[in-house]
């Protein structure tokens, strides 16, 4: 990472838990990434938003909590994903002022504004008649950190019900001859497709695709299963470096394995 920083990189971009990889960044990790962003003078934009999805014994650490790093770090949170509300379309940044300061301008200038029914649903009806959707997502935080590490607790509940999920799937995904990555974070994980054989005939003829579309589209048209290629997080010239790879979401997975069963009756390892 180190050896791609020029004069010219003015900022590091940070993803823990990562998405897709469902990597949790450890302390040590952290502190390396922490002591780059310092000795090159880096502000560093770290995307957390999935930071109450952490699976045991693994823990979120915000890399501004790090010594040196408050000062340079804008911390990313996400309504939609903290609250698994996805259609609210609303998130916060925390960090120094001076920082904030600077994003602020930038907002006014571009999307201007959020959607305020989630930050403040302002009418005497809904504030006093309906009280948990006044402030949405301000109401939403301030009842649920209380209740962190209890048996009431959101948070440790989605934890609770998401990780065996997620164990579910990787152990369905490598049955069938998919390597699969066992995430420690998040609800989405990555499979090496590569061991898998589908006959070329069945594949899409259009040779601009890489694999990885080419064995999605596949695989969503005759088993009704879907997956993102891995290529699209890659830029054109690095696509190839995805193409044996796809990105899985276990949120809701158990609805869906018997779906991988069905696939494994006709994909064959090669």
């Amino acid at each position: 990472m180190e050896s791609k920083i020029t004069s010219k990189t003015k900022v590091l971009l940070l993803n823990t838990p990562h998405n897709p990889l469902g990597k949790v960044f450890n302390r040590e990790e952290l502190e390396s990434i922490a002591d780059v962003c310092i000795r090159h003078n880096l502000v560093c934009i770290s995307d957390e938003v999935y930071e109450w999805l952490v699976f045991p014994p693994n823990h979120h650490i915000k890399i501004a909590s790090l010594p040196g790093m408050w000062s340079r770090t804008l911390t990313i949170g996400s309504a939609g994903k903290t609250f698994s509300v996805t259609g609210w379309k609303l998130g916060w940044t925390i960090g120094p002022a001076n920082l904030i300061q600077a994003m602020q301008l930038h907002q006014q200038n571009t999307v201007y504004t959020c959607p305020t029914p989630l930050q403040v649903i302002n009418t005497f009806q809904l504030q006093y008649q309906f009280p948990l959707l006044y402030e949405a997502v301000a109401r939403s935080l301030e009842i649920e950190l209380p209740l962190l590490n209890t048996h009431e607790s959101y948070f440790n509940e989605m934890c609770a019900l998401i990780e065996p999920k997620g164990r579910n799937m990787v152990k369905k995904l490598n049955e069938i001859g998919m390597i699969a990555v066992r995430p420690t974070g998040g609800y989405f994980l990555v499979a090496d497709i590569s061991k898998l054989h589908v006959p070329s005939n069945e594949l899409d003829k259009n040779d601009s695709l890489s694999y990885d579309v080419k064995f999605n589209n596949w695989m969503m048209q005759n088993k009704g299963v879907s997956a993102i290629p891995m290529s699209v997080f890659y830029s054109t010239s690095n696509q190839h470096l995805g193409s044996k790879y796809l990105r899985f979401c276990f949120f809701k997975v158990s609805l869906f394995l018997p779906h991988f069963l069905y696939i494994s009756v006709y994909i064959y390892p090669m």
